[in-house]
């Protein structure tokens, strides 16, 4: 488990000013994996706050802890952009960022005079990232955007769940977070082309497209044979078996993605008739005649103590895993290795950063602001 460091080099983006006008999900996760590298994130709130403040519970200290996941690293304050004194400080901050975060609607900053093209007047080298829900055109464009209304228009809903079943959400807001991680991605390619242009530019990362773009592999099968994709469970769609199976005792996934894969696990089951069943002999046999082979695969895991079969499974590098629920994922020995948790001081309690920097970690320095109406306008650096 991570904790706040005593002693620690720049992060990746020390230098880099960040003003996050953004609420909700996609950009304040945008905005943390910035601030975690190393960027001085100001986050900006209407007066009445950022509403995931609300959405609970469970709560910490009056704060939800939705918020609470989505905001550390970042300074706060509250700022009225609808009045004309909010707006003029917002633009006096502005003056020394590198980097505007915002998911306004389409027109809503352009009304205030605070769009890209005006802003880009006054600071031609700023990159001004938008996340939105549809993009600002088109059919659907301006239309505001949550991530499960995406998972259903995008496709990802068709896909999801038990075959036979109802279209189904995936259990966490997927396209929100990779909306985000797109935005970090966009951010710093545009500030990668500044150091060329001096320039900057805009940057939308729309939720829409973030949902079309999480379709592999069924967009693909899609374009290669027009077949409708379906919903296949936990079984993959291409390969086999890569499905969940239960054991004597803890259910395990397989994820076998090769012919050598696959003869491992029939040696570890102790059955060599199944790797040289012509049927399963093949990749595409393997998925073609999955069901045949899910049952034989059924009645021998049955046998098996999971968690041998899982030690021997690993050590003849066959990819398998039991199938965990949250807690004991969090507080798996391997998680705390990994630096995946965190905790600060105060009682702060998070997911660490997957991206790893051998030189210039992500850092835990602040935890979210919880009070951002005590914060003066705040001055360059940390």
């Amino acid at each position: 488990m991570s904790t706040i460091p005593q002693s620690s080099p720049p992060g990746a983006l020390a230098g880099v000013r960040v003003i996050d006008l953004s609420r909700v999900l996609g950009g304040p996760y945008c905005g943390q994996i910035l601030a975690d590298h190393g960027a001085d994130v100001l986050k900006i709130e209407p007066p009445q706050g950022d509403e995931t403040r609300t959405w609970g519970p469970p709560f910490e200290n009056g704060v939800a802890s939705y918020y609470l996941g989505l905001n550390r690293n970042k300074r706060g304050m509250r700022l009225d952009l609808t009045e004309p004194a909010g707006r003029d400080t917002l633009l006096a901050l502005l003056e020394g960022a590198d980097v505007l975060l915002e998911n306004f609607k389409t027109g809503t900053l352009e009304k205030w005079g605070l769009g890209y093209e005006a802003l880009r007047e006054r600071f031609p080298a700023l990159v001004h990232c938008r996340v939105s829900g549809y993009g600002a055109d088109g059919p659907l464009g301006g239309l505001p955007g949550y991530d499960a209304a995406i998972q259903a228009m995008s496709g990802l809903m068709s896909v999801n769940g038990e075959t036979g079943s109802e279209p189904l959400r995936v259990g966490l807001p997927v396209v929100d977070m990779v909306t985000g991680l797109n935005a970090v991605i966009g951010i710093l390619l545009a500030l990668q082309e500044r150091q060329r242009s001096g320039q900057g530019q805009f940057v939308e990362a729309a939720l829409y497209d973030c949902g079309l773009s999480l379709l592999h592999p069924h967009a693909a099968n899609w374009f290669g044979d027009g077949r409708i994709p379906t919903r296949t469970g936990n079984a993959h769609p291409n390969i086999y078996p890569y499905d969940a199976f239960p054991t004597g005792t803890v259910p395990l996934f397989l994820a076998v993605g090769n012919d050598r894969q696959f003869q491992q696990l029939c040696a570890a089951l102790g059955a060599p008739e199944l790797g040289s069943d012509p049927r399963f002999a093949s990749a595409g046999g393997r998925s073609v005649e999955r069901v045949a082979l899910r049952d034989a695969l059924v009645n021998r895991m049955a046998t098996h103590e999971g968690e041998a079969l899982m030690a021997e499974l690993n050590r003849r590098g066959v990819p398998c895993g039991p199938i965990l629920d949250v807690p004991q994922a969090l507080n798996h020995p391997h998680t705390a290795h990994r630096g995946m948790t965190v905790t600060l001081p105060g009682g702060y309690r998070g997911l660490g950063s997957p991206i790893k920097l051998s030189r210039t970690p992500a850092t835990y320095r602040m935890p979210p602001p919880v009070n951002p109406e005590d914060t003066d306008i705040p001055p360059p650096g940390l």
